[in-house]
């Protein structure tokens, strides 16, 4: 398990943009399950929508990005303190199947699909209670800062 004091060493994102609560499972080089939890308070809220909140899908896709960070940094045992960034270079196959509203833990899932020239491809899944959520296709690329 990783806890947030250590995934904040492995992102640069912070509040309101940090979307990995928890890391609880993690297979250098192959796979991660992390987690965020959904809840009224969350920023994003004040204006998508007031009277029927719903996590936005981009927001979706951006935790599947930051858990396929996590698990690309891990597995290139680099930090951001290093001099590193993880940059989206691409995002194929998007789907949104259900909507993420407060009270729902979003779980996040990507396994790692190539790594070519610092290009990192993950197979990305997000579910609330087993129930598919999105998933997406997301090419990341490691570059110095």
């Amino acid at each position: 398990m990783i806890d947030i004091n250590e995934i904040r060493e492995y992102l640069p994102h912070r509040y309101p943009f940090l979307l990995i609560d928890r890391v609880i499972e993690l297979v250098e080089n192959e796979s991660i399950v992390a987690y965020k939890n959904i809840t009224i308070n969350e920023e994003v809220f004040n204006g998508h929508f007031p009277q029927a909140p719903i996590f936005p899908g981009v927001m979706i896709l951006e935790a599947m990005a930051q858990a396929s960070g996590v698990l690309g940094f891990v597995s290139m045992g680099k930090k951001p303190e290093d001099g590193s960034i993880y940059l989206f270079a691409g995002i194929d196959d998007v789907r949104f199947k259900r909507q993420v509203i407060p009270g729902d833990r979003l779980t996040l899932e990507s396994k790692v699909k190539s790594v070519k020239r610092g290009i990192w491809k993950f197979e990305c899944r997000a579910t609330v209670d087993d129930q598919l959520a999105a998933s997406a296709t997301i090419m990341c690329a490691d570059r110095k800062v």
